[in-house]
């Protein structure tokens, strides 16, 4: 019988794995930081207020030997026996020490009976015990030399220092042991609620990882940080979603707007191929599918032109320029065309209108527009280009500021709310353009220029009719390059 194999499991320890956990390093860099920065604060009240009674003392010891010197010189070692006797007896809290000795080291007056051995030189700070009739206390001392031999010993009791020290000591102690259960507590309150982002953020991306695209993060409504992080990644994901279907239905709509004319274009090949009678006939079917895979073309050059645009790739193009004698060439142009369909072109365009952006580019969304306008306007109807500048206008982004509201109004067909809200849409057309000539990508050039140049596009009816708005903001003279130059008009 073979022996069993034990497998050994080669997944991480789960403790080393706790300490992976970034929730958990968040908690001790939390908490650690607030242990050391009470540390810290108590160590410096501790300090503080041990180093000031230790000031006092040693000021109030100094301030007493100035003046016994005083007495020295006035009256000799009698005054100076004198006073210490006075000050004893007026010593209520009974923690002030005199010693005065004579060059025999003989005592004379004061409160202690003896100099202390551990005092071996003048003019230092000493902290020792001493005896006091029945008891011995610590107290803190300095000895000075005075004339004739005479030697003479200030000091304080610090019994009570020493206690009090000890009962700040222990407060502080146990106020760290306080403040370390707080840290603790605390970094494990949001340990928790940074697992509880963290958790929630994989749960949502694991399920739309396997394919739930509906799933999105909870919100509290509590306004605060995470509900912010809650709503932008929602917003994210509902962009995705929203660029995923715009994907998916664009994959549509290629695959049948490629596929009708390429199949037509076929079938007429294949069609003249067989049945055709002379050569006439079989130059109009190539002719005819020529026509059809020129559609196809220009519908493959329109989606590259839209995807570089898109991509920001023209920005390089920018320039400071006018737009007025812009417009006007593309009004000079579609003049005649609206005048061969019997329709009545009007324009009211300012004198000048500096503008930051691609000529060409913005132009061609202009041409665009005035081109749907002549295509749906019935006979006799009027196309009119407006274009205003709001001066104290709101932008998008929240700011003030010169603000381009550019329209084309038409007295065609219209649209539904529907079909306005889908018109920039790549392939959309409405039911009532069904059977216009185009390929539905008009609106979405359009829409790719004016998010180019920071702006919007709107759509709304015109009873009869349809009204396609621009609004883009002008730009600040300290926003633009100030050596690009406006171009004159001609």
């Amino acid at each position: 019988m073979s022996k069993p194999t034990t497998i050994a499991s080669s997944r991480p320890h789960s403790g080393f794995l706790r300490l992976r956990s970034v929730s958990l390093r968040f908690a001790l860099v939390y908490g650690t930081l607030f242990i050391c920065s009470a540390v810290l604060f108590l160590s410096f009240i501790w300090w503080g207020t041990v180093g000031l009674l230790e000031h006092r003392i040693e000021q109030a010891i100094t301030a007493d030997s100035r003046a016994l010197f005083n007495i020295w010189s006035e009256g000799g070692p009698t005054g100076l026996t004198m006073i210490i006797d006075d000050r004893l007896e007026q010593d209520v809290d009974d923690n002030a020490l005199y010693l005065l000795v004579n060059k025999d080291n003989k005592w004379v007056a004061g409160n202690l009976a003896e100099w202390p051995r551990q005092i071996t030189s003048n003019d230092h700070w000493f902290t020792m015990p001493v005896q006091r009739s029945y008891t011995q206390d610590m107290a803190k001392v300095r000895a000075y030399a005075l004339p004739d031999g005479y030697h003479l010993l200030i000091g304080r009791d610090i019994s009570g220092r020493t206690l009090l020290r000890k009962m700040l000591t222990d407060t502080l102690l146990w106020a760290c042991i306080m403040v370390t259960l707080l840290a603790i507590g605390g970094g494990w309150l949001i340990r928790r609620l940074f697992r509880h982002v963290i958790h929630s953020i994989s749960r949502t991306t694991q399920a739309i990882t396997h394919g739930d695209m509906s799933r999105r993060m909870p919100v509290q409504g509590s306004d605060d940080e995470l509900d912010e992080i809650a709503i932008t990644i929602n917003e994210m994901l509902e962009r995705i979603s929203r660029l995923m279907d715009g994907v998916r239905q664009v994959s549509n709509a290629i695959a049948h707007d490629l596929r009708t004319p390429i199949t037509r274009a076929r079938t007429q090949l294949e069609d003249a191929a067989l049945h055709a009678k002379n050569e006439d006939e079989l130059r109009a079917a190539i002719e005819q599918a020529v026509g059809n895979l020129d559609n196809v073309t220009s519908i493959c050059q329109a989606l590259l032109r839209i995807a570089q645009i898109e991509s920001g790739a023209r920005r390089s193009a920018f320039v400071l320029f006018d737009l007025t004698p812009a417009l006007q060439d593309v009004c000079e142009l579609y003049e005649a065309v609206a005048e061969d369909h019997g329709l009545t072109f009007v324009q009211h365009l300012p004198d000048h209108l500096p503008f930051f952006g691609d000529r060409a580019m913005f132009q061609q969304a202009v041409a665009n527009l005035l081109d749907n306008a002549v295509k749906f306007s019935p006979p006799h109807g009027t196309i009119t280009l407006s274009a205003e500048v709001h001066s104290t206008a709101r932008r998008s982004d929240g700011s003030r500021g010169k603000l381009l509201s550019l329209s084309v109004a038409d007295e065609g067909i219209g649209m539904s709310e529907a079909d306005m809200a889908r018109a920039s849409e790549r392939f959309f057309r409405a039911e009532q353009a069904r059977n216009t000539p185009g390929s539905g990508l008009g609106l979405s050039l359009v829409q790719a220029i004016v998010q180019l140049h920071d702006g919007k596009l709107e759509l709304a009816s015109n009873a009869p009719g349809l009204i396609t708005r621009i609004e883009i903001p002008l730009p600040d003279a300290e926003t633009v390059p100030p050596a690009q130059p406006i171009p004159s008009s001609h």
